[in-house]
């Protein structure tokens, strides 16, 4: 029988939750802090996470927990996690292998640049 890791009570109190009960992860690869995808992480997706090193997160369109890369091969193997100062966004430092965004591409922010350097305006 495996142990559901359980997150420790005085994190729990600092976090700042939406009303499902989720908090906003935002995900850097950690050597070059290319931000790779946003995703939503429940108290159990965060205590898998900091139990395992498994980036663990809570899919809202499914309803349950999903490890990156179960499926996929394209894992992320966590080196940080951190809480800002409103309590209410983790920023998850990883290793990514493959891509991060389900679409294929690397991270899920190379489609669109609505403001840059080469965007007129």
């Amino acid at each position: 029988m495996t142990t559901v890791p359980v997150l420790d009570p005085e994190l729990a109190a600092r976090l700042k939750r939406t009303p499902d009960g989720l908090v906003c992860a935002v995900v850097q690869q950690y050597d070059t802090r290319e931000v790779l995808m946003v995703a939503w992480m429940s108290d159990e997706a965060l205590a898998r996470t900091l139990t395992t090193r498994e980036a663990t997160y809570w899919s809202r369109s499914r309803q349950e927990l999903w490890i990156k890369g179960a499926t996929s091969g394209h894992t992320q193997a966590v080196h940080e996690v951190r809480l800002d100062c409103d309590g209410d966004t983790l920023l998850v430092l990883v290793d990514q292998q493959g891509a991060a965004c389900h679409t294929g591409d690397r991270t899920c922010f190379d489609a669109d640049v609505l403001l840059g350097a080469d965007v007129a305006r």
